[in-house]
């Protein structure tokens, strides 16, 4: 055979493999390949060479473990325009790309050899049409075939294929430029520059060119050096690891995948990673569910062997017994015993439950008295106060929060004589900024003010409690709104409900609100500031503030408040009010305390 090579065909596996001991014969192994034929069918190539070039790529193909995982075979013609003869995505079988091969009819056209290689690089080696991605490091070969000189440039759009990771053997016949070819090919050029005197010898020279294709298992021949596995692939090797273990980056060695690392497992507790997979696990007192990733509590009293009297109580890790309000825990630790039976049984009295040995009794605030059916008391028609409410509705209180205010204010409002002569109430909403709601003058009935406070809406945004205080001062306890003359000593108390800090000054406002003889209670839920509702509140402050979620600090405040509003005989510091007008008073102290504790038992939280 006539064959003129640029450089011995196998130099660079001869070179690496000439220091080591040769065997008797070396098996041919080829490795997965992504590689695509690029045909010239332009009309300088007759017909009968168009058949020996056929046979060429055919005789190739037979020879080469072709299959979906193995190496993918791709064939395009060209002359003036490019034509996809088949994909690498569309034959697995060599009886197919032999039939396909056979099917083409050439274009007899011009020579575009630069546009075919466009195709090639754009087009036939994409994941698309059939490709293996780049990381999986499947060599990508194109043979690039002609007879002529290209109509077009090919120097740079070769390159531009070679630096997308496409490895190009140029074969030229008879006529073929060798500059062109040489611009078209990879490096080194000895490795992939052939040229074939004419049509007859390329058959032949196909033999030579499968064994540089197929080329030697270099993981056999060479030491490789790789933990796990080792890839052959032609001319080169590359080290692989086995399942649950990644790659380093010496390309040598593998270490184990942290299939927890990612943080998509979904685990509730813990994640456990082994052999490149994972499972979840929970903490000490739970359980892992069916869905094989969150947990459970588990529940000891479930086991049936606590014994306690009353209630059972998991803990995660065990359990303990507890009793019912009104009940003692024994030093069993399980038997409970009544001790107050005020808070052991649902006794309805209206102001306060006495127990006593045995039993129990209700009783009435002084100054009233308790009605036949031994619980509910009479009240005192005569006492009048001026009432304005100025409650928070920023933020971040919530809407559902929001509405629970609303009926904190309302059953306030249940246990009022409200009328013009008796007691006036307003509503004050604050964020931002501040709005009177109602005034004092505006409702004559309980029924009015309730219905008004329900219609109340949202204001949210900001909290500039100062900005309320001032309102309240200047307009709602002003005559104007219904706030009645201080000559008349109607006692004027305001209460204001916040559930944070203000964003503004509340100091000089709540000093001259007490100055003005306003009364003050300031009650703080969630992460109101207690220093803000100290300062708010009128003296003495222990008794005129309340800061927490149970509002456990106000129970006190009945049994002073009679001293806080109602100077004593004999001081002569202001004029003695009539004692219904101060129970009146204390009547309202008691059962505002009342509803937040009743609110509390509830399990009601803002914040």
């Amino acid at each position: 055979m006539k064959l003129l090579l640029v450089a011995p065909l196998l130099l660079s596996a001869l070179t690496m493999l000439e220091a080591r001991p040769k065997p008797a014969a070396l098996k041919c192994k080829t490795g997965p390949l992504d590689i695509v034929f690029v045909i010239d069918s332009s009309r300088s190539v007759r017909p009968f060479e168009f058949e020996t070039m056929r046979r060429f790529m055919i005789d190739i193909i037979h020879n080469l473990d072709v299959g979906l995982n193995a190496t993918r075979v791709g064939v395009i013609q060209y002359s003036s325009q490019v034509q996809n003869v088949f994909s690498l995505k569309t034959y697995f079988k060599r009886a197919d790309m032999e039939k396909a091969i056979n099917s083409i009819v050439p274009l007899s056209q011009g020579t575009m050899t630069g546009l075919a290689i466009q195709y090639a690089m754009n087009v036939a080696f994409t994941t698309q049409e059939g490709a293996r991605e780049l990381h999986k490091k499947i060599p990508r070969v194109a043979v690039i075939v002609t007879d002529g000189r290209p109509q077009d440039r090919v120097t740079e759009v070769a390159a531009q294929a070679r630096d997308a990771g496409i490895e190009i053997y140029a074969v030229g016949v008879q006529r073929a430029d060798m500059n062109s070819l040489r611009a078209m090919a990879s490096h080194p050029l000895e490795q992939h520059v052939f040229l074939v005197e004419s049509f007859d010898l390329i058959q032949q020279f196909g033999k030579q060119f499968q064994d540089k294709l197929c080329g030697v298992d270099m993981c056999t021949e060479l030491d490789h050096g790789c933990q796990h596995t080792c890839v052959s692939v032609p001319g080169s090797f590359y080290c692989g690891c086995n399942p649950g273990y990644k790659l380093n980056a010496d390309g040598k060695t593998c270490s184990p995948i942290d299939a927890c690392a990612d943080g998509k497992h979904g685990c509730e507790h813990q994640c456990v990673s082994a052999h490149g997979s994972y499972t979840c696990r929970c903490r000490l007192g739970y359980s892992l569910n069916d869905d094989k990733k969150t947990c459970t509590a588990i529940n000891y009293c479930n086991f049936g062997n606590h014994s306690c009297q009353h209630e059972c109580v998991s803990l995660v890790n065990g359990y303990y017994c507890r009793c019912n309000d009104g009940f003692t825990l024994q030093a069993d630790g399980r038997s409970c015993q009544a001790t107050d039976l005020c808070n052991g049984v649902d006794h309805g009295c209206e102001f306060k439950c006495v127990s006593t040995s045995g039993s129990y009794h209700c009783v009435c605030p002084e100054g009233q008295q308790l009605q036949t059916d031994g619980k509910t008391c009479n009240k005192c028609k005569a006492g009048h106060i001026d009432l304005v409410l100025v409650i928070d509705g920023s933020k971040s209180v919530r809407p559902q929060n929001f509405e629970l205010v609303k009926q904190f204010v309302n059953q306030i409002v249940d246990f009022l004589d409200v009328s013009p002569h008796g007691t006036r109430v307003g509503l004050v909403q604050y964020s931002s900024r501040v709005r009177t709601e109602f005034p004092l003058n505006k409702h004559k009935t309980a029924n009015d003010v309730k219905a008004a406070v329900m219609k109340v809406e949202y204001m949210e945004k900001g909290t500039m409690t100062g900005l309320a205080l001032k309102h309240m001062i200047e307009h709602s306890f002003s005559e104007a709104e219904g706030a009645r003359p201080l000559s008349q000593n109607i006692p004027r108390i305001g209460l204001v409900f916040t559930d944070g800090r203000s964003q503004d000054d509340i100091s000089e406002w709540a000093r001259k609100a007490k100055e003005s003889g306003i009364v003050m209670f300031a009650v703080g839920v969630g992460k109101a500031v207690e220093e803000e509702l100290r300062e708010i509140a009128s003296e003495p402050v222990e008794q005129h503030f309340s800061y927490s979620a149970d509002f456990s600090t106000m129970t006190h405040i009945v049994d002073n408040l009679k001293l806080n509003i109602c100077p004593e005989e004999g001081k002569g510091e202001t004029e003695i009010r009539s004692p219904c007008e101060c129970e009146a008073l204390v009547q309202f102290q008691s059962n505002t305390v009342a509803i937040l504790e009743s609110l509390t038992e509830k399990h009601i939280l803002f914040g």
